[in-house]
C-alpha cells in the first residue's frame, strides 16, 4: 500500500477545479449582463457610451437599493409587496415635513427630514415584520395589507394630487444629492456601491448574515439551532423599510414632488431584480452583487427598447414579468444540474 503517495496527490486532486465546480447561478446574472452590453451595442452605438452608461445606472439607482433590502427579506424566505406604496408615503411625509417650516435654517431642515426618513422607513419596515412574525400572518398577505394602507394614507396625505416641495432655496440645497456628482461617479451610483457593499458585509460576513441564509433554508432546522427565527426575519422586514428610505432620499431631490401613484409596481422590479441577480425566491441564499446586476440589466433593457424603436417602450411591464419567469426558469434548471 502507497499510502504516503496517495497522501501526497490528495491536495493536488482537491486543489484542481474545473468549470463544473463553477456556481453558474452566480455567474449567470454578469453573464446575461454582459450579453445585454453586446446586444444594445449592436442596436445603437450610443447605447455602449459612457454618460448613457452612467445615466442607466443613476435611473437604476431606486430600484436597486430598494432591491438591496429585498435580498435580506426573500433570502429569510419571506417576501415584500409594500415597497412601492412604502416609497410613497415615506416620501409625502418627509416633503409634508420640510414643507411645515418648523425649522428655518434650510440645511438644519433637510438634514432633520432626512433622519425622520430614515426612521418612518424603518418603522414601516418594523410593522411589516410584525404583522408577520408576532401576528403569524403569511409575508405575501401581511404585506399586500400594508400596500394598500400606506397607498391608501399617500392618498389621503396628497387629497388625491401631488405633494410638492415648496420651498426653491431647500431644492436648490437639495438638489445635488441626485444631479450630483463626486469624482466624476455621479452621487447615486456612488451611493449604491455604498449601500451594497454594506449589505454584502452584514450577509456574507456576520453572524446575523449565516443566519438569515439558514432561517430561509429551514426554519425548523434553524430554529433548533438556537437561532431567533422571528427576530432574524424582522430585522429583515426593519433592513427593506431602511434602504426604501435611502431610496427616499434621493427620490424627492429628482422631481421635488411625489403622488399617490409615485412607485407603482416597484415592488416587481424590485422582486425581478433579487430573482435575475440568482437569489432564490424561495429564501436560503442571497446574492446582493448579483442583484445590482439585476437591477441594472432591467434598466438596460428598458434603455435598449427605447433606442431601438423595435418594441414600444410601453411593453416595458410586460418585458419585465416575462423577464422574471425566465428568470425562475433558469433559477430551476440550473439548480437540477447542482
Amino acid at each position: 500500500m502507497n499510502t504516503t503517495a496517495e497522501t501526497e496527490s490528495t491536495p493536488e486532486i482537491r486543489g484542481r477545479r474545473t468549470w463544473r465546480d463553477v456556481d453558474l447561478r452566480a455567474v449567470a446574472p454578469f453573464a446575461a449582463l454582459l450579453l445585454l452590453l453586446i446586444v444594445g451595442a449592436m442596436v445603437n452605438p450610443n447605447f455602449i457610451g459612457l454618460n448613457n452608461l452612467a445615466n442607466v445606472a443613476t435611473r437604476s439607482a431606486f430600484i436597486a437599493i430598494i432591491a438591496v433590502g429585498a435580498t435580506f427579506v426573500i433570502s429569510s424566505g419571506d417576501l415584500d409587496l409594500s415597497v412601492g406604496s412604502m416609497v410613497a408615503f415615506v416620501a409625502s411625509l418627509m416633503i409634508l415635513f420640510m414643507n411645515s417650516g418648523v425649522i428655518a435654517d434650510p440645511a438644519l431642515m433637510l438634514a432633520t427630514a432626512a433622519v425622520l426618513t430614515v426612521v418612518i422607513g424603518s418603522l414601516c419596515g418594523l410593522a411589516n415584520g410584525l404583522i408577520t412574525t408576532v401576528g403569524k400572518i403569511e409575508p405575501f398577505i401581511a404585506t399586500l395589507g400594508t400596500m394598500g394602507i400606506y397607498r391608501g394614507l399617500t392618498t389621503w396625505l396628497s387629497q388625491g394630487g401631488a405633494i410638492t416641495l415648496r420651498s426653491p432655496e431647500q431644492q436648490e440645497l437639495y438638489r445635488p444629492v441626485y444631479f450630483g456628482s463626486f469624482l466624476g461617479m455621479p452621487l447615486p451610483i456612488l451611493i449604491i456601491l455604498i449601500v451594497t457593499a454594506i449589505a454584502a458585509f452584514i450577509l456574507y460576513r456576520t453572524r446575523y448574515g449565516r443566519h438569515v441564509v439558514a432561517v430561509g433554508s429551514s426554519r425548523d432546522v434553524a430554529r433548533y439551532s438556537g437561532i431567533a427565527v422571528d427576530r432574524v426575519r424582522t430585522i429583515a422586514f426593519i433592513i427593506q423599510g431602511l434602504c426604501v428610505a435611502i431610496a427616499v432620499l434621493l427620490y424627492v431631490p429628482r422631481l421635488g414632488s411625489t403622488s399617490a401613484t409615485t412607485g407603482i409596481l416597484w415592488e416587481l422590479q424590485a422582486i425581478t431584480a433579487v430573482v435575475v441577480g440568482g437569489t432564490a425566491l424561495k429564501g436560503g441564499a442571497g446574492r446582493v452583487w448579483g442583484t445590482i446586476c439585476g437591477a441594472f440589466i432591467l434598466e438596460l433593457v428598458g434603455n435598449i427598447m427605447l433606442l431601438s424603436n423595435f418594441i414600444s417602450e410601453y411593453l416595458i411591464g410586460a418585458i419585465q414579468g416575462t423577464i422574471i419567469i425566465i428568470a425562475m426558469l433558469v433559477q430551476r434548471s440550473l439548480a437540477r444540474k447542482a
